[in-house]
């Protein structure tokens, strides 16, 4: 690893599944021990572990998992296998990258019949290690967009918590601050879960990058000031016309950042672009309960009887993304026929 790319928040074991507890940055680092279907499913439903690549990497081998347990312990273990699967893939129904690391295991399941455990555990490994050289090759791509001594703000988390390593967003904020091209990097609070204070503060100084948190009303006003040159975001679901969902309050970032000529990148691997969704409209976003708004720390926040709207994702529409880098390529002023081009050369 390069001194600025030190953690790994998901690891496998001798059959275990270890992942750092992200509910609990800064103030605690600890890792749980999975060894159930069910442990999975809810360690990615109640935030253990978060962002689309890394949920992903993690059900791949909560398949793995669930395989070995119905395989050594059912004559019909395919059958039995499938409602672990459908378990997973319900966890949260926004990433589009946990649908698609769960379809990747069936058919590879279904391809090696006579010996699935194997063929499944390889192809999980395959999945962590391809997203983390994905991530690095992204680091590179993005970075060369950036001119030198720019001020960039991020959203949310989108390093190595929320991926296999090196991370998306954060992924081009690190090569590019290795190559001297980063002034300042600003981070998002990002209400209500503070990935930006909680997380992305906590990985970057461990990583030696330094970092100012804002608030997230305070974004415009920084913008204003001249203070950022691009807004580098990751993103759970990226549609067929270049819409991207992503953390709340990105949306936001994006109108602003129009407004006031800052940049907006998009950073995801292609496992993130669904093609069978046309438009944001059809991306189906996660509500979760009122009480991550209406509470802090465990702390009542709002008044009683008081009620929350609280959307986990928003979508910016594709004409506000300047750019959206993957793995595969860059696309600039990203529309469907960009998106068909990119992935008919990824397939």
């Amino acid at each position: 690893m390069s001194s600025h790319d030190s953690i790994r928040a998901i690891q496998w074991k001798e059959g275990t599944l270890i992942l750092l507890d992200q509910r609990l940055l800064p103030s605690e680092e600890k890792y749980l021990q999975l060894h159930s279907v069910k442990e999975v499913a809810d360690a990615i439903r109640d935030m253990v572990v978060r962002g689309a690549p890394a949920i992903g990497i993690t059900a791949a081998y909560g398949v793995v998992m669930a395989l070995t347990n119905r395989y050594a312990s059912a004559k019909n273990w395919n059958s039995e296998l499938e409602s672990d699967l459908t378990q997973l893939e319900s966890a949260r129904p926004t990433a589009i990258n946990l649908a698609w690391s769960v379809r990747k295991m069936r058919r590879v399941i279904q391809d090696n019949m006579e010996n699935p455990i194997d063929a499944a555990f390889s192809l999980a490994q395959q999945i962590h290690e391809d997203d983390l050289q994905a991530n690095r090759h992204m680091g590179e791509l993005g970075s060369s967009l950036l001119d030198n001594q720019c001020g960039v703000l991020t959203h949310c988390n989108t390093g190595s918590l929320a991926t296999g390593g090196y991370g998306t967003a954060l992924g081009v904020i690190r090569s590019a601050y290795a190559v001297g091209k980063i002034r300042q990097v600003y981070a998002d609070e990002t209400r209500p879960w503070l990935q930006g204070s909680r997380l992305t503060a906590w990985e970057l100084k461990q990583d030696n990058i330094p970092v100012t948190l804002i608030a997230d009303g305070a974004a415009a006003s920084l913008m204003s000031q001249g203070g950022v040159q691009w807004v580098i975001v990751g993103a759970d679901r990226i549609t067929a016309n270049g819409d991207v969902a992503n953390k709340i309050g990105t949306y936001s970032l994006a109108v602003n950042a129009r407004y006031h000529d800052v940049k907006m990148m998009v950073v995801a691997p292609t496992s993130t672009i669904d093609m069978n969704c046309s438009s944001g409209k059809d991306i189906p976003i996660e509500q979760r309960d009122p009480s991550e708004v209406l509470s802090l720390n465990g702390q009542r926040i709002g008044p009683d009887d008081v009620d929350a709207w609280n959307p986990a994702f928003d979508v910016t529409p594709a004409g506000l993304v300047d750019a959206i880098v993957t793995e595969q390529g860059i696309i600039h002023s990203p529309n469907v026929d960009k998106l068909i081009a990119l992935m008919k050369n990824s397939s």
